[in-house]
C-alpha cells in the first residue's frame, strides 16, 4: 500500500544533490519545510528529461514565491542525478534525491517494476506536497501518463 495523505513520510537514508552530494535522512530533509517532491522513473529518460524535470525548473520561482521547496526523486545513483541536474541546468536549491537502492521509493509504496524495459526497480511517476514531512497532496500518475504530477498540476493542487 502506498503512502496516503495525512501520513508522515518515512525516514530513510538518501543522497541529496545540490551544491554537492550529501548523505542524509529524509526526515531531516522535510523537517520544518513545505516541499513538493516529484518522482520520475529515471534520469535521462525521454518524458523525464523533456517534460517532467524541465517543467519544475521552468516554474521553480513560482514554488519559491509560495515558500515551497522542490525536490526531484529517482531510483538512480547520486552521480547520475548530479550529471542529469547539470545537463538540465537545475538550480542547486532544487534538490535532486538519489534513491540508488530504491529504499525510500519502496517505503513509500510507489515502486515500479521496470524489468520488462531493462530498468529494474524504479519509481512510479508521482508528485506530493508535504508540510513538515506530512503528506498533504499526493498525485500518482496512471501507467504511461504524465498529467497530475507536472509542475503546473501541482501548482494548481496546492493553490
Amino acid at each position: 500500500m502506498s503512502i496516503q495523505v495525512g501520513q508522515t513520510l518515512p525516514d530513510i537514508e538518501i543522497r541529496a544533490i545540490g551544491e554537492g552530494i550529501e548523505q542524509t535522512g529524509t526526515a531531516a530533509l522535510f523537517a520544518g519545510r513545505n516541499v513538493v517532491m516529484f518522482a520520475v522513473p529515471g534520469a535521462f529518460t525521454p518524458t523525464c528529461s523533456n517534460r517532467h524535470l524541465p517543467g519544475y525548473v521552468q516554474h521553480y520561482a513560482e514554488f519559491q514565491a509560495r515558500g515551497i521547496d522542490v525536490m526531484c526523486l529517482a531510483v538512480n545513483d547520486a552521480y547520475v542525478m548530479q550529471a542529469w541536474a547539470a545537463s538540465q541546468n537545475v538550480p542547486h536549491s532544487l534538490l535532486m534525491l538519489a534513491d540508488g537502492n530504491g529504499s525510500f521509493t519502496r517505503a513509500l509504496g510507489l515502486e515500479l517494476d521496470g524489468s520488462g524495459y531493462g530498468m529494474g526497480l524504479r519509481s512510479r511517476r508521482f508528485a506530493l506536497y508535504a508540510e513538515n514531512g506530512v503528506v498533504k497532496v499526493l498525485q500518482v500518475e496512471a501507467p504511461g501518463e504524465f498529467r497530475v504530477s507536472s509542475a503546473e498540476a501541482m501548482l494548481e493542487a496546492i493553490a
